[in-house]
């Protein structure tokens, strides 16, 4: 059975049942505790790291322009990794534990449709996202006095294409899980395949060269550098912002065409 078999209706939900609902799916998130916890408490972590063994110096990441490895390397980290966890891992699992249960095929026949929940999860995963970087950015900020040197303006706009990237991904792995464990499983080996050839274990410039270009064209690594250019204004390559459109909307188009609703 596909997506067209639980299609929306006229149904419309009022605010409050709006409010109810996200809050509902607020709840879900906070009892995950490990899903809650990794990906705002993970990135800082690597954030105090980088600046207690002394990335935060300038000029320590690039003489060039006077950033530090806190700069160019720790805060494109720390966004890549919260919005790939929350995104890639966090809330496919979610989604195929609600079909795996029968939820969504229940919701069908009330007011509260599948699409509904479907999405009160990504606004409760954008508030997660939103907080996961927070944090980050209070560490980098507050703790070792990291300063944006471009537009902030450009790097919220780079932090939002890269989510919708990650969504992407992850409504593809959503729509392939046939349980909730798969969907961890597939969404991990999503994290650790993209971070790998993307700079989560170092800087892509050091794997080989094959490797790296396709890193660098995967949402992790396009978005890792794109933070890194918007955070330090040396200019967002255009590549890099193709490379995240391009995985937001294919992820976006084979998610809903291959997504259940039902078991």
């Amino acid at each position: 059975m596909s997506t067209t078999d639980f299609a929306p209706t006229a149904h419309r939900l009022g605010l409050r049942a709006w409010l109810a609902l996200v809050v509902s799916e607020l709840k879900c998130v906070a009892r995950d505790t490990a899903g809650l916890l990794i990906p705002l408490g993970l990135p800082a972590l690597f954030l105090t790291m980088y600046g207690l063994g002394g990335g935060a110096e300038s000029g320590s990441g690039d003489e060039s322009t006077g950033a530090s490895i806190l700069d160019v390397f720790g805060i494109p980290l720390a966004v890549a990794m919260v919005l790939c966890l929350i995104g890639v891992v966090n809330m496919p699992s979610f989604l195929a534990t609600y079909r795996r249960t029968g939820v969504l095929q229940r919701l069908s026949v009330t007011p509260v449709e599948p699409v509904h929940v479907l999405v009160a999860q990504v606004l409760v995963s954008v508030v997660q996202s939103a907080v996961g970087i927070g944090i980050a950015m209070g560490v980098a900020v507050i703790g070792f006095g990291a300063r944006p040197q471009g537009s902030v303006l450009v790097f919220v706009g780079v932090v939002l294409l890269i989510a919708a990237a990650m969504y992407g991904i992850g409504m593809v792995v959503a729509a392939i899980s046939p349980s909730p464990n798969s969907a961890v499983a597939i969404g991990m080996v999503g994290f650790f395949g993209m971070g790998a050839t993307g700079g989560l274990f170092g800087p892509m410039d050091n794997l080989p060269a094959v490797m790296g270009e396709i890193g660098s064209r995967l949402p992790f690594g396009a978005g890792m550098e794109a933070v890194n250019a918007a955070w330090t204004g040396t200019g967002v390559s255009g590549g890099d912002l193709v490379a995240l459109a391009v995985a937001a909307v294919l992820g976006l188009v084979v998610g809903v065409m291959t997504f259940r609703w039902d078991r």
